[in-house]
């Protein structure tokens, strides 16, 4: 059923196309928007006016959340027809409810109107409430909004609910007013980071995409790569890692770039199963790579209320060994199927590439200048954006033209109006939790529950991000357990950046995981091969995703937590580790060559010793890798003594 459903979203078209006035108010819609982000972001204002308190995120709402009526259709298949009455009212009750909030937000903050509200601010409260819930159906899928939904609803029957899960209930109204116009619900966490540093990030992605980035990484990829031994695979390593930093969306970065490198990976020998598997780890490990991160990274900058760069800086390392072991174990198949790479003389020259599109490179490391060294993280993507646009008017290929300044405001349109509807739908999670007490309840009695076992701990905490994972997105799934689950790891003496990255990467796994893997489905739907036997290569090739997680949050030097010298001990041994593990799961290890069955589990085993993050483990692992490699090699000499003597 779930293969049905992947399959189905990949083929029918997302979005309506939009034509005529309403194509234009949409465009206004945008405009304006992001005109108010400009002015809020850069501390402007027109005689000495600006938006009163939490004004300016009702008035994002007022302008983004409209958008996704009109180019969201409200079933699948259904965005080839005409735009339905309902959706144009939809649009306009949105609109005139948030503006009404937007309007009223002094009054709101200085009457406490989130607990008692006149009729008519709770009538509109109500309406924003059930708009934004519709939005997130249709945006984050039928799943995400029951969950979205139930959370909406928790305070109503908190007190029945058993155990940890038991809170104080509230009446219809004092939730409905509390989510509708409290500042910790829909304009909570969530709806802060959309209107302080997302916004700025997201339209950078989308101006990467609208002028020709994702070629220039391809090109770029194929030049360095392509040639070598598997090149077609690691072109998409590299490629979907680029552009998943950017877009911070799995799915879209599968069909994106795996519809050119999915097919030149089979080409060159590897098996449709392996290609898709190959695209969907990139793709998700795209996610969790710096500089960008998709939404889940600002918004963990705003529950742990230290700076983005922080952030930045201390996913690098997980995510480098993520893609290391990939790019191991990719390499490892390739030499032990004897797949080679591209011929030199079909791709692209180096030069050649560099010169076409420097200036994407140019504005990625611009950007990363501008949060690392001069922490301007609120004014750095709109700076970027502003100097990518400029560079791009050289060039006749990438120039913007009226024509393509229009398809440009529409795309960001588009994408802020999906991400503002899911995240403001997760601040009704939080909201939730907050009203009726359960957030503060559920740490203390889960630790309890654990009997203070911290490993065991860590498995509630692997197993519920899992879970969480396959019906939110990454960034529902990690905000929830954020606010339940990371204070009970914290409580047990872990580090809080690293217990945060834990479930981050836990609720990652399930795109590339079966029953349900999106990443992976996606991925089989292009390859042709079985989507489940995708889903299954999928974690393997993905198998960092499970490990470092339980690495870091361990030994916290391995996110640049510690000394100098612990950090670069630990960076190195558990690059170690994921070195062999990667060639235990393929059989094949550089410098050995192929690997005898019998030697696999052990040196896979051996891996795990050596990645863990403790000495004692790690000079048993040593010495277990070093006896099983000198008896590998020693068999296999013995072997061939044996067939030259016969």
């Amino acid at each position: 059923m779930a293969t049905n459903n992947i399959e189905e979203r990949v083929e029918i078209k997302k979005h309506r196309t939009l034509t005529g006035p309403v194509r234009w108010t949409f465009l206004i819609f945008t405009t304006i928007a992001v005109s108010s982000a400009i002015f809020t972001n850069f501390y402007l204002s027109i005689g000495g006016w600006t938006f009163p308190a939490t004004g300016y995120l009702f008035f994002l709402l007022a302008f983004f959340i409209p958008l996704v009526f009109l180019v969201f259709p409200h079933r699948k298949g259904a965005a080839a027809e005409k735009i339905p009455w309902f959706d144009y009212a939809l649009a306009l009750l949105t609109f005139v409810a948030a503006l009404y909030c937007c309007y009223h937000a002094m009054d709101i903050l200085m009457q406490g109107w989130e607990v008692i509200a006149p009729l008519q601010a709770k009538i509109m409260a109500l309406i924003l409430l059930i708009c934004v819930i519709e939005s997130a159906r249709r945006t984050g899928g039928t799943t995400f909004c029951f969950v979205v939904l139930f959370f909406a609803l928790y305070p109503l029957f908190a007190k029945y609910m058993p155990l940890f899960l038991q809170g104080k209930s509230f009446g219809f109204w004092r939730t409905v007013t509390y989510h509708g116009m409290g500042p910790e619900s829909i304009i909570g966490i969530p709806m802060q980071v959309v209107g302080t540093l997302l916004i700025g990030f997201m339209i950078f992605a989308v101006a990467l995409q609208h002028t020709g980035a994702g070629k220039f990484f391809l090109d770029f990829s194929l030049s360095l790569l392509g040639p070598l031994r598997g090149g077609a695979a690691k072109v998409s390593i590299v490629a979907s890692a680029l552009m998943g930093s950017i877009s911070g969306s799995v799915i879209s970065n599968v069909l994106g770039t795996g519809s050119v490198t999915i097919p030149a990976m089979k080409r060159t020998g590897f098996s449709a199963r392996f290609a898709g598997a190959v695209e969907a780890c990139a793709s998700t490990g795209g996610i969790v790579m710096p500089p960008v991160m998709g939404a889940v990274a600002f918004v963990m900058a705003q529950v742990l209320q230290v700076p983005y760069v922080t952030i930045i800086i201390t996913a690098a390392v997980p995510s480098f060994l993520y893609f290391f072991c990939l790019f191991i174990q990719v390499d490892s198949y390739a030499a032990r199927k004897g797949i080679v790479g591209t011929p030199r003389e079909e791709c692209p020259k180096f030069l050649s590439v560099m010169k076409e599109g420097w200036f994407y490179l140019f504005a990625i490391a611009l950007l990363i200048y501008i949060i690392v060294i001069l922490w301007r993280e609120t004014h750095a993507a709109w700076i970027t954006t502003l100097v990518l646009l400029g560079l791009t008017m050289f060039r006749k290929s990438t120039r913007l033209t009226p024509r393509k300044f229009l398809d440009l405001i529409e795309g960001i349109g588009k994408f802020m109006g999906e991400i503002t509807s899911i995240l403001a739908a997760c601040g009704l999670i939080i909201g939730s939790m907050g009203l009726t007490g359960v957030a503060h309840s559920f740490s203390s009695e889960i630790v309890k529950f654990a009997g203070g076992n911290m490993y065991l701990l860590l498995v509630f905490g692997a197993f519920a991000s899992f879970i969480l994972g396959m019906g939110m997105t990454i960034t529902a799934c990690y905000i929830f357990l954020a606010v339940v689950m990371a204070p009970a790891l914290i409580e047990m003496g872990l580090y809080p950046l690293a217990v945060h990255l834990f479930v981050m990467y836990w609720g990652m796994a399930s795109f590339i995981t079966p029953p349900v893997a999106l990443g992976s489905f996606a991925a089989a739907s292009l390859s042709g091969a079985s989507p489940m036997e995708t889903g299954v290569q999928s974690m393997r090739l993905g198998i960092a995703t499970y490990i470092v997680p339980f690495f870091f949050v361990l030994n916290p030097a391995l996110i640049l937590h510690g000394s100098v010298g612990e950090i670069l001990y630990t960076i190195a041994t558990c690059t170690a580790g994921l070195w062999v593990i990667a060639s235990a799961l393929e059989g094949y290890m550089i410098g050995i060559g192929g690997l005898p069955m019998w030697s696999r589990p052990l040196l896979f085993f051996a891996g795990l010793m050596v990645g863990y993050p403790e000495l004692k483990t790690d000079f048993i692992g040593f010495a277990l890798i070093v006896m099983l490699l000198v008896l590998v090699v020693l068999t296999r000499r013995i072997s061939r003594s044996l067939s030259a003597g016969h």
